[in-house]
């Protein structure tokens, strides 16, 4: 059986990208609240890439791994 593993490249699209709109526009998305998202997994995720950061935000929220991203924001540098 073979071990699942995180996409790096995946990853790193998530810590760079940011919200494109409303009040929390140009925050990185793993950054968003938490609350916002799970309104957002109620209603309804955007179609496309910015829907599928978004869930899987949540999802490494959800998990308790956001420090997992930490050497990669480090990288990336800023808020």
């Amino acid at each position: 059986m073979s071990e699942l593993r995180p996409d790096p490249a995946i990853l790193l699209e998530l810590v760079r990208a940011r919200m494109p709109f409303g009040k929390y526009a140009s925050l990185r998305i793993i950054h968003l609240p938490e609350p916002y998202l799970l309104w957002f997994e109620r209603e309804g995720f955007p179609h496309g890439k910015l829907g599928e950061h978004m869930a899987l935000a949540l999802e490494i929220k959800r998990n308790g791994l956001e420090r997992l991203l930490d050497p990669l924001l480090d990288d990336e540098g800023g808020p």
